[in-house]
């Protein structure tokens, strides 16, 4: 994998995403980006415009949020090992995503869950208060 460290070595923004793999895709990362899930020093950004070592970048990955600070340019998708090498997660970021983990859990708690699944008599009486039949037998 060729990391780039030169200052005058420029990287599209989507294509840096993908080589650090947050995305799968570059198409992916390119959506996200004209989506407006992420941005770039803290304004919308577009697919083209270049990264810079030392920039802020806050992106949505999968349902968390993340805000991480270039370390490194490449353009090549290699290893994980490597891909994690080019940026550094703020502490705050951090931190907010392990609450937002623990909440999940939280949640997850007072979540009806059953302990079997309803019968055909059961899902009718169901069906009938979800979507107000009027043909209960």
């Amino acid at each position: 994998m060729s990391t780039n460290t030169d200052s005058n070595a420029k990287v599209r923004l989507d294509k840096w995403l993908w080589a650090a793999r947050f995305y799968k895709t570059r198409t992916i990362a390119r959506s996200m980006i004209e989506g407006g899930k992420v941005e770039y020093n803290g304004t919308r950004a577009k697919p083209s415009s270049n990264v810079e070592s030392g920039a802020t970048i806050r992106l949505l990955q999968g349902n968390e949020r993340k805000e991480i600070i270039v370390k490194n340019l490449s353009s090549v998708r290699g290893h994980a090992s490597v891909a994690t090498t080019l940026y550094e997660e703020t502490a705050e970021s951090i931190l907010l995503r392990e609450k937002q983990r623990a909440q999940q859990k939280l949640n997850a708690f007072f979540a009806p869950h059953p302990a079997d699944k309803p019968n055909k008599k059961e899902r009718r009486q169901l069906m009938s208060i979800k979507y107000g039949n009027c043909d209960e037998n």
